[in-house]
């Protein structure tokens, strides 16, 4: 198959980079910016002649559509370029896939539930109902894709962490690595997920020969933590000395209203494509582990 993969510089794009590597697959990264080192075709998912284009001369079978604009905050202000490349951009692949018979893997967010569910995990088929413009803008692209009429696979994923780009765990380790306390919320719940688990998964999906399996998914690593849980974590695994206070949501002011509870019921994935899915601390100390050895090569 020829896959193109869209987003390709960020954190779950470049872990792909990595989990392709020796895929009897041709994978095609593209992106709007360049990355040192690695090849990347420029391609802006808002034009759709020039996805129409990209799909017809290198016969692409699949797109995986790994793009967003995910600044949660700045998105409350920024809503056009938000809606822009979270809603129009997936639009986009969604028809150029109906056009040209091409298979789509699409990445979503835990932020298009409102958060109040409290102690059960979101199931795929729960109403959504987001409480800010990036979740609003990210199901308006789910539902564009769902509607299209092509060949869809759809993952919500959450609390994205990875040794590239910028990202909750190498906000901590700086922040941890002065003689401040860090506070840290404690009232809001999910599952932290290392991109490399994700795109192995993605992986496991193509390599099997599952694309088949049209629907929506919910993927993060196993069991639940606060962000205050998360950061304690990252502080245990990392030995920095700074101090993690807890706080509650009230006392952090955000531009943008966060999801209080979005744990995600991961049962479907797990059983229609057969994987076995991490717990959340054992993926976090690889993911530092390689940080650390990252920081001494250099």
């Amino acid at each position: 198959m020829n896959i193109l993969v869209t987003g390709a510089n960020g954190q779950l794009g470049r872990e792909l980079r990595r989990a392709s590597k020796g895929s009897s697959h041709r994978f095609i990264f593209s992106d709007v910016t360049e990355l040192p080192g690695e090849e990347t075709v420029y391609l802006d998912i808002t034009n759709k002649d020039a996805l129409s284009l990209i799909a017809q001369s290198e016969q692409i079978d699949l797109f995986i559509n790994c793009a967003a604009y995910t600044a949660v905050n700045r998105a409350e202000a920024d809503v056009q370029m938000a809606e822009l490349l979270n809603h129009y951009a997936a639009e986009n692949l969604a028809m150029v896939a109906k056009e040209s018979g091409t298979e789509l893997i699409h990445i979503s967010t835990d932020y298009i539930f409102c958060g109040t569910k409290r102690s059960t995990p979101y199931k795929e088929c729960d109403l959504a109902e987001p409480c800010n413009v990036y979740g609003s803008t990210k199901l308006a692209g789910e539902r564009s894709i769902t509607r299209s009429g092509c060949k869809y696979i759809i993952i919500r994923t959450a609390w994205l962490y990875s040794t590239f780009g910028r990202n909750f765990v190498k906000t901590m380790l700086e922040m941890l690595s002065g003689s401040k306390d860090v506070k840290v919320v404690c009232d809001a719940v999910g599952s932290p997920t290392y991109a490399r688990d994700l795109a192995y998964v993605i992986m496991h999906i193509i390599e099997q020969g599952m694309l088949d399996e049209t629907g929506i998914y919910h993927y993060t690593d196993e069991g639940v933590a606060s962000w205050y849980d998360f950061a304690q974590a990252i502080k245990e695994y990392s030995g920095k000395p700074a101090k993690v206070v807890a706080i509650n949501n009230e006392d952090f002011p955000n531009a943008a209203r966060r999801p209080s509870y979005s744990v995600l019921d991961k049962t479907l994935i797990k059983e229609t494509f057969s994987i076995e899915i991490p717990y959340w601390r054992d993926s976090l100390k690889k993911c530092l582990e390689e940080y650390e050895t990252d920081k001494q090569q250099v």
